[in-house]
């Protein structure tokens, strides 16, 4: 396929600035795979779709405050930093995005919080915008960790233009996320209330938790028009001996598995055996899911509304076969369902 098939116009008042005021109440649009239909509901309503032992699989990676504003030595301009991944926690070596570039060099001191109580040091050029810092700071790790956290801001998406308030640092990560290392939220996963993880807990579906640390790559939209010659930068992820025993077990009852979300579903196609079972993993994945795909794990899966030449709308089309894709996101422009982050749901049967 070919990127121009993943070209759509959307309404600019459909990208949602801020999030349902319940988390399960966005709306859920249901896509039947089988039979093509479609049906609109509430997100709490995903529980009528599921029964006894079937499995859910979650993203538990949390989301930490990776975007800091600091003032550059001697001219004091203002330099955005974006933490990309930790390189080094002893010499505390990070890989970063930095804006505006053209100012920054290798060398070059920049300093944080109003009393300057963290500096970093320029240590080397990246890429166009990247570069690594070593940070200088008189404390413990722990110490260090905590000044991050108290002087960055939640990394909301670009495209929200307003400003952060402090209600993102909760709203903007799901309810079980446990492992910090995200530099955006696995989005399918903020719809889940504790009220409707209980109810489904309840009923008996299982739950099996992986984790895939998302980098800024998740946004990078796709430039090149044959798809296969697109590369995807690399996330770490991590399947432990307790999921790979739950989704198995699942895979051979023939249950229903759901990926809750993109990042579920690029962890669980990364890490599948030759017999079709699911490894235990622990390291890098850089595996781009376009059409077509066989997917060998989860056979549904809960998404939000992704952007135009995304890698995530190409898993989707991938998943839900193209042309019941188009018609769903047809549907979705014309029902008014919100887009992206803290956007609607979809789930795929």
């Amino acid at each position: 396929m070919k990127l121009s098939q993943f070209e759509f116009t959307l309404p600019e008042d459909l990208l949602a600035e801020f999030p349902s005021e319940h988390r399960d109440e966005a709306k859920l649009m249901v896509v039947n795979r089988k039979d093509g239909t479609i049906e609109h509901k509430m997100f709490k309503d995903v529980i009528n779709y599921f029964n006894e032992k079937d499995v859910m699989v979650f993203n538990n990676t949390k989301v930490f405050p990776a975007r800091l504003y600091g003032n550059k030595e001697k001219t004091g301009a203002k330099i955005e930093v974006f933490l990309l991944r930790e390189l080094n926690p002893e010499t505390r070596l990070w890989d970063v995005l930095v804006d505006p570039a053209r100012k920054i060099r290798i060398g070059n001191k920049l300093y944080f919080g109003e009393d300057e109580s963290l500096v970093a040091e320029v240590i080397d050029n990246t890429t166009n915008r990247g570069r690594t810092l070593r940070f200088l700071y008189d404390g413990s790790y722990q110490d260090f960790r905590n000044k991050l956290t108290e002087l960055g801001q939640t990394p909301l998406p670009k495209y929200i233009k307003r400003d952060v308030v402090p209600e993102d640092a909760e709203r903007y990560q799901t309810i079980y996320a446990k492992k910090e290392g995200a530099v955006a939220a696995p989005t399918a996963g903020l719809h889940f209330s504790k009220h409707l993880l209980k109810r489904l807990e309840i009923k008996g579906i299982d739950f099996a938790e992986v984790t895939l640390h998302i980098g800024l790559g998740t946004f990078n939209p796709v430039e090149v028009e044959d798809l296969s010659k697109h590369k995807m930068d690399s996330e770490e992820i991590m399947i432990d001996s307790e999921a790979t025993s739950i989704i198995n077990n699942a895979k051979s009852e023939k249950r229903r598995i759901c990926a809750v979300g993109t990042t579920v579903m690029r962890t669980l196609e990364s890490a599948v055996s030759s017999n079709q079972r699911l490894n235990e993993y622990n390291g890098w994945t850089n595996k781009f899911i376009f059409p077509p795909h066989d997917f060998s794990i989860a056979n549904c899966m809960i998404t939000n509304f992704h952007m135009p030449k995304s890698t995530l709308l190409m898993m989707i089309s991938a998943f839900a076969g193209h042309d019941l894709m188009e018609k769903a996101y047809k549907e979705a422009i014309k029902e008014k369902y919100k887009f992206y982050s803290y956007g609607d749901a979809m789930l795929i049967l």
